[in-house]
């Protein structure tokens, strides 16, 4: 069987081929068997297009070998080598490119930016609800992740899918609960630090805000990270923001750095629209009674000394928690909390806002 095996290669040793080469040298055999004299190879051509063409080939290769001495029957088949196709390599975290006009996705009616003085106040958490809230109201809504540095809008929409990109410049966003979402914790592993300077993070939102495939909404919320930094300022200058948004507790601290995000907005100049009192009061679900954890009364007598609306006074509660964590927010569900977010969504929506 050896010997016939060596005599079926030099036989097909002599069928050259078009482009140079014999199936041989050019390594296209393969699972060569010799049996009780009976041969069976495959030959695998470099892609299905060639392999199309490669049928009288095979023939004259079933031919050739069964003309060596010793051959019963010869079985040929045709097959492809199967070339992964890669999706367009797409970075993020450039330095940002000169345009010309502001940074404002084509289809978007308004952008509201929601920020806070310090982490965590919820923020993040009142982003997704309302974005599930506006949703649910009937508005197109987009929710731009731009805490670039801490991005957890993936887990409270409960989103493991990369964004794809056809041509390794546009973004397609993902859609979860009727928002679309995009975040630079969908292009990262979950445990990914980004560890980036200025002109990166301003880089990467610009290319979050006009290389993503946005499509037609009446509102894109962008999630800020904390504080008064690079994300707010090339946000507030650099594109068409319609208002802010602030978020916080009743407590003191937070309010020290509450008054600093109002005043950074009111240094670039963005209007804000009233402020967000979350994590407000705490009900005992087994007595009913209410507790003011985080205080009590401090955003509403900041908004009254400002001029500004309380848009919302948001509860503390286990429900709001483990719903962000198990990847539907609780804007979804029926109840106090979700109950809340609908309002809040209604206020902007009366109030032309959105």
């Amino acid at each position: 069987m050896t010997q016939i095996r060596t005599e079926v290669q030099d036989a097909l040793r002599r069928l050259a081929l078009p482009d140079g080469g014999d199936l041989i040298s050019r390594d296209m055999i393969r699972a060569l068997t010799v049996e009780d004299g009976k041969v069976r190879f495959v030959i695998e051509a470099p892609s299905p297009e060639i392999a199309r063409q490669m049928e009288p080939l095979r023939r004259a290769a079933e031919e050739i070998v069964g003309q060596v001495p010793g051959v019963t029957g010869v079985s040929a088949a045709l097959t492809a080598h199967q070339t992964e196709k890669k999706p367009p390599s797409l970075k993020l975290g450039q330095h940002p490119q000169a345009q010309a006009g502001p940074m404002k996705p084509a289809g978007v009616k308004t952008i509201l930016a929601i920020g806070s003085g310090k982490g965590g106040v919820g923020k993040s958490t009142v982003s997704s609800n309302l974005a599930v809230a506006l949703a649910r109201a009937g508005k197109r809504v987009g929710l731009l992740d731009a805490d670039i540095h801490g991005p957890s809008q993936p887990r409270m929409f409960g989103l493991t899918e990369r964004p794809q990109s056809p041509d390794g410049k546009t973004i397609r966003p993902l859609k979860a609960h009727g928002v679309t979402l995009m975040s630079i914790g969908l292009m990262l592993a979950e445990d990914k630090a980004v560890v980036w300077r200025g002109p990166m993070l301003m880089g990467a939102l610009q290319q979050m805000l006009m290389q993503v495939d946005w499509g037609e909404l009446d509102v894109l919320l962008v999630d800020l990270p904390p504080g008064t930094g690079d994300v707010q300022l090339s946000l507030c200058q650099k594109s068409e923001v319609a208002g802010a948004i602030v978020v916080s507790t009743p407590q003191d601290v937070a309010l020290l750095d509450a008054r600093k995000a109002l005043d950074a907005f009111a240094t670039l100049r963005t209007p804000v629209l009233g402020l967000i009192e979350n994590m407000s009061v705490f009900v005992c679900p087994h007595c009913g009674g209410e507790s003011h954890i985080f205080g009590h009364g401090g955003v509403v007598a900041e908004a009254e000394r400002l001029g500004l609306p309380v848009l919302g006074q948001l509860p503390v509660d286990l429900e709001t928690r483990l719903a962000g964590d198990s990847g539907r927010p609780v804007a979804l569900g029926d109840g106090p909390v979700p109950e809340a977010y609908a309002r809040l969504a209604d206020r902007l929506i009366a109030g032309g806002i959105v």
